[in-house]
């Protein structure tokens, strides 16, 4: 089987059967979305690595008891969001603010979006917590509204309010920024 091309419900099917190449595609498929939850909830990178280890270290030992009438993504954002809480409630981490002046200085092309992502991370970290897990459900993991909805315990109209106002917000602040750096 090329696990690479396989859809997420035959990776994890296999990866119950003991497929331990079907799980590392799992990983490698969304282990992008589970750092950037991280990182955005804690700012601190060191942290989002120590959180999606976590996260796929659950996943692998639970695997066998995911229902698989959910998606695979609702599931997995479910662990990292609950994750990411129980560490702030156990007091081992805590979110780091984000400093718009410790913006790494990089010479060459890439200085406008090094700039640009930082700013993006630091408005993303401004955000009310339930805006930013809506939004970060729809947009990093991929959830639609419906399981979106689900996955936070809310009705869609909420998850739909919220990831409005999350964008608004992103907007006027992006905007804010890029209209102070000119």
């Amino acid at each position: 089987m090329d696990h690479e091309k396989a859809d997420d419900a035959v990776l994890v099917a296999s990866a119950r059967n003991g497929d331990l190449d079907a799980f590392e595609a799992l990983v490698r498929r969304h282990s992008r979305a589970v750092y950037a939850h991280a990182l955005r909830f804690f700012g601190d990178p060191a942290s989002a690595d120590d959180i999606t280890q976590e996260v796929f270290i659950k996943v692998y030992r639970s695997i066998a008891t995911f229902d698989e009438r959910a998606r695979f993504t609702t599931w997995l954002y479910r662990v990292t969001r609950n994750t990411c809480l129980d560490e702030v409630r156990s007091g081992r981490r805590r979110p780091v603010p984000a400093d718009p002046f410790d913006t790494p200085r990089v010479s060459g092309d890439f200085a406008d979006e090094v700039v640009l992502t930082a700013a993006v991370e630091h408005a993303m970290r401004s955000l009310a917590p339930e805006d930013r897990d809506a939004l970060s459900a729809v947009a990093l993991f991929g959830l639609s509204y419906t399981d979106a909805a689900e996955a936070l315990n809310v009705p869609v109209g909420t998850v739909k309010s919220r990831v409005f106002r999350a964008r608004k917000s992103l907007a006027a602040t992006l905007e804010l920024t890029r209209g102070g750096a000119a």
